[in-house]
C-alpha cells in the first residue's frame, strides 16, 4: 500500500515537470515563428476575403435578378393604376392653363408654322403677335430657343405690321421688293459665312496651337469657322436698342470672337465655342450699354438695372400691384438706398426738341413748357423795375458826387462793385475820405421819406 502510494506520488511529480517544459517550448516556438505565422494568417485572410467577394458578387447577381423579377411583377400589377392616372392627368393640365397662356401658345404655334414654311421669322412679326414681348425677356428667350430648335432663323425686318392681305397685287410686289432689299445685306452675309465648314475638336486644337505659335492664317480660319455662332448669339439681342441693328450686333460680336481667338488655351480641354460664347456676349452687351443710351451707364449697372426690372415685374404679377422700394430691396437682397439709385439711373432721357400736342402744331416743343431758372420770372422782373425807379428817385436827392460814389461802390448801374481804393483813385482822394462820403450819403437816405418803401426789398 505505501509503495503504491509512492508511485502515485512520483507519477504526480513527473507529470508536473513534463508540463512545464511543454509550456516553455510552446513559448519558444511561438516566439521563433511569429513572422511565418503572421504571413500565413494574412494569406488566409486574403483567401477568405476573395471568397467572400465572390460569394457577395454571386449574391448581388442573385439579388439583382430577384429585384428585376419583383419589379416586373409589380409593374404588371400596377398597370391599371397607371392607366387611371393617365386618364386623370389631362384634367389637371387643363386647369393650370389660363386663357392668357392658351392664347400665348396659339400665337407661338402660328409663328412656328410660318417659320417652318419660310425658314425664317421677322422680328416685326413677333411684335405684331406679342406687342409687349420686349418687356418680358424670359418669354422672348424661350421663344428664341423654340425657333433655334426648329432651325428657324430670326432676322430683322421693316414695317410689316400692315396686313398683306389688304394690299393690291402691285402693292404686294412693291412691298415684297422693299422687304427683300432690306434683308439683302443680311442674306448675303449669311450665305458667305455658310461657306466655312464647322471644325472638329481635333481641328480646333490644331488651329489653336498654330494661333499660339503666331500664325495669322490659323487665327482667321478659326474665327471664320465660328461666325455662325456670333449670328446665333446676336439674334437674342435684337430690339434691345433702336440704334443697333442686327448687323451692328453681329459686328460687335465678331470683335468679341477675335478676342476669344487670341486668348483661347486649348490645353484646358474645353471646346472653343464654349469659351468664345462669353466673349461674344460680353462684346454685345457692352455695345448695348455704350450706344443704347445718350448718357452711358457702366456695364455692371446695366446688369443690375435689368435684374431690378425682372424682380419688379415678377413682384407686380404676384402681388397684383406695384411693389414698394422696400419689397424690391428685400427680394434682391440689397439696401433700399441702392434701389433709389437704380430707379434714378434707369430713367430715360428725352429731347427738348420733342414735339408736344397735335401734329399740326409744329411750333410747340417740350422746351417751351420748361421753366428756365437762369432767367427772372415776370413778377421778379416787375419788382426789380419798381425798386430801380424808387432808388433813382432817392439818389436824385443826393449830390452828384455822393450819388456817383454809391453807384460805383454798390454796382447800381452795371452790377460791378468797386473797392474804396478804386473809387478814391477815381476822385483823386484817399479811401478814408470815400468811406466818410459814403457813410454820409447812406445816412441821408435813411432819413428820406421814401426810405420806408425800400424795407420791403
Amino acid at each position: 500500500m505505501p509503495a503504491k502510494a509512492g508511485k502515485k506520488v512520483v507519477a504526480k511529480k513527473t507529470t508536473a515537470p513534463k508540463r512545464t517544459p511543454k509550456k516553455v517550448t510552446k513559448n519558444k516556438v511561438t516566439v521563433k515563428t511569429t513572422r511565418p505565422v503572421a504571413k500565413k494568417k494574412t494569406n488566409a485572410i486574403k483567401k477568405i476575403a476573395s471568397t467572400k467577394e465572390r460569394l457577395s458578387g454571386k449574391k448581388l447577381k442573385a439579388v439583382v435578378k430577384a429585384n428585376a423579377k419583383s419589379a416586373k411583377k409589380v409593374s404588371k400589377s400596377k398597370t391599371p393604376v397607371q392607366k387611371v392616372a393617365k386618364k386623370a392627368s389631362p384634367k389637371k393640365t387643363a386647369v393650370k392653363l389660363s386663357p392668357k397662356q392658351v392664347d400665348q401658345r396659339k400665337r407661338t404655334n402660328m409663328l412656328l408654322q410660318k417659320g417652318r414654311e419660310r425658314g425664317y421669322v421677322i422680328y416685326d412679326e413677333i411684335l405684331r403677335e406679342f406687342p409687349a414681348i420686349e418687356e418680358d425677356i424670359p418669354f422672348l428667350e424661350e421663344l428664341y430657343e423654340k425657333f433655334a430648335a426648329a432651325s428657324i432663323d430670326m432676322i430683322e425686318g421693316g414695317n410689316i405690321l400692315s396686313d398683306e392681305k389688304m394690299l393690291s397685287p402691285s402693292e404686294k410686289n412693291t412691298y415684297q421688293r422693299g422687304r427683300n432689299s432690306a434683308h439683302d445685306s443680311i442674306q448675303m452675309y449669311l450665305r458667305e459665312i455658310g461657306q466655312y465648314h464647322l471644325l472638329s475638336i481635333s481641328e480646333e486644337r490644331t488651329l489653336a496651337k498654330r494661333v499660339m505659335d503666331g500664325e495669322e492664317e490659323a487665327r482667321n480660319l478659326l474665327a471664320r469657322s465660328n461666325l455662325r455662332l456670333v449670328v446665333s448669339i446676336a439674334k437674342r439681342y435684337i430690339g434691345r436698342s433702336p440704334d443697333l441693328t442686327l448687323l451692328d450686333l453681329i459686328q460687335e460680336g465678331n470683335i468679341g470672337l477675335f478676342k476669344a481667338v487670341d486668348k483661347f488655351d486649348y490645353t484646358k480641354g474645353y471646346k472653343f465655342s464654349t469659351y468664345a460664347t462669353w466673349w461674344i456676349r460680353q462684346a454685345i452687351t457692352r455695345a448695348l450699354a455704350d450706344q443704347s443710351r445718350t448718357i452711358r451707364i457702366p456695364v455692371h449697372m446695366v446688369e443690375t438695372i435689368t435684374k431690378y426690372k425682372q424682380v419688379f415685374r415678377r413682384l407686380s404679377q404676384d402681388l397684383g400691384r406695384d411693389p414698394s422700394q422696400e419689397e424690391v430691396a428685400l427680394e434682391m437682397g440689397i439696401e433700399v438706398e441702392k434701389i433709389y439709385l437704380i430707379e434714378k439711373i434707369s430713367q430715360d432721357t428725352i429731347s427738348l426738341e420733342s414735339p408736344v400736342g397735335d401734329a399740326d402744331d409744329d411750333r410747340s416743343v417740350l422746351r417751351d413748357f420748361i421753366k428756365d431758372d437762369t432767367m427772372e420770372s415776370p413778377d421778379q422782373d416787375t419788382s426789380h423795375n419798381i425798386l430801380t425807379e424808387q432808388l433813382h428817385t432817392i439818389l436824385d436827392f443826393l449830390s452828384p458826387k455822393e450819388r456817383k460814389i454809391l453807384v460805383l461802390r454798390h454796382g447800381l448801374e452795371d452790377g460791378i462793385y468797386h473797392t474804396l481804393e478804386e473809387v478814391g483813385r477815381e476822385f483823386g482822394v484817399t479811401r478814408e475820405r470815400i468811406r466818410q462820403i459814403e457813410a454820409k450819403a447812406i445816412e441821408k437816405i435813411r432819413h428820406h421819406d421814401m426810405a420806408r418803401y425800400l424795407k420791403n426789398y
